[in-house]
This record gives structure tokens, sequence and C-alpha cells, in this order.
């Protein structure tokens, strides 16, 4: 997992992004457009590369975010980029900077890494997550045979629960609340009901013979 020292949370460029979700050990794909983010994004490189991204819901910026890293830059002829970030921690933002005209036309934030408590998840409750997603996964595979998805390999359950969260959960406002989420338990169950619900779902919107099924439906893509 790529690396981010506490000291680079002192003032940390601010992304907001509606129906975005950065989680830890996630690699997310974005498009640099508008100027203001362009010059963020040349701050940020030629500083630590850290990055803050939050979700924005209208006007409010989510006080909970996903921090990460710039791990990949690929810089268009038009001044445009696409990157990637490594996610690497939860964060709390404590205090938001705004705007400081041409040279800073971006938020920044004091920001502080966020644990998860110390609560155990048990085995079954694990398979379960693992038995969930596994089943959501065939269902979407059903109608779109070029979906892929993999767990990762021998990790804790709740980074299963952020993978599963950040690639199959279709709500931003479910995946923002799995972020929230600091018991590692409530996090699993969260993402078991949250899955169940989405295959559930795509069940009745395929078969229109099932309680509250309609004409066929499809799997609409994984979350960005």
């Amino acid at each position: 997992m790529t690396t981010l020292p506490d000291s680079a949370l002192d003032l940390v460029p601010v992304f907001p992004l509606p129906h975005v979700v950065l989680f830890p050990h996630a690699r997310l794909p974005l498009h640099v457009f508008e100027p203001r983010y362009r010059k963020m994004l040349a701050d940020c490189l030629a500083g630590s590369r850290a990055i803050v991204l939050a979700q924005v819901d209208g006007s409010r910026i989510a006080d909970v975010a996903g921090a990460g890293v710039v791990v990949e830059h690929q810089a268009l002829p038009d001044g445009r980029s696409n990157i990637i970030v490594a996610g690497c921690a939860r964060v709390r933002l404590e205090e938001l900077l705004v705007e400081e005209g041409a040279e800073l036309p971006y938020k920044r934030a004091r920001a502080v890494r966020l644990a998860d408590r110390d609560v155990e998840v048990s085995e079954a409750d694990r398979a379960a997550l693992v038995s969930t997603a596994a089943m959501f996964v065939a269902e979407v595979r059903r109608h779109d045979p070029s979906f892929r998805f993999a767990l990762p390999d021998g990790p804790a359950a709740g980074v299963i629960a952020d993978h599963c969260a950040f690639q199959l959960v279709v709500d931003a406002g479910v995946r923002q609340a799995v972020l929230e989420e600091l018991d590692p338990r409530a996090r699993v169950l969260r993402v078991i009901d949250q899955l169940a619900f989405q295959h559930a779902a795509m069940l009745s919107a395929s078969d229109p013979d099932r309680p509250g099924g309609t004409a066929r439906g499809g799997w609409g893509g994984a979350p960005s």
C-alpha cells in the first residue's frame, strides 16, 4: 500500500467531487480538466503528491473523506490530465481553507487520519460478506460477461468491506456511509445488506413474475 505521512495532511489539497468516494487500498482514475484543478494538480505533483477526495452534495463537502497519493500522471497536450490516486487513509477535515485567488484557486484542508476501532469481526461475518459479494458479482456477470471483480487475498474483513463498497456498491451515499464507519463489523454488515439489496433488485428487474418485478433490467456499471 502506498504510504502517506501525517505531515502531508497538515495542509492538503481537497478535490471535491459528486458521487466519488476514495477508500484506503483503492486506485481511482480521474480526469482533471478545470483550470483551478489543473493548478491544484500541478501544486500537488510539485509537493508530496498527497490529495484528499471529498464527496460533495450540493454545496456541502463531507467532513470525512479519502486521502491518497497521485501515483500516475498523464499530461495531455491541451493542459488536461489523467491521473490515478492510490487511497491511503480515511481522514476527517478539521479545517477547510477557502480559495485564495489565482495563486490558490482550490480548497485545502488540515486533515487528521482516522483509525478503525478495535472491534473483532467474526469468521462467520467475514464469510457472509465474501459469499454475498460473490453472488452479486455472479448476477452482474449474467448481464455483463465482461465485468471483472476479484477480492484481495487475506486482508482483514474491514478491508474487504472497503473493497466491495468501492467496486460494487452503486449508491454514492451508501459508499460515503461505509467510508465514515470506523467499526469494522458494522461496516461489514452494512456492505452485506447493501449488496443483498442490489442483488434482489437485479433479480426482480430481470424476472417480471417475481413480486415487484418489472421489465427486464440490467447492471448499470460499476460505480465511479
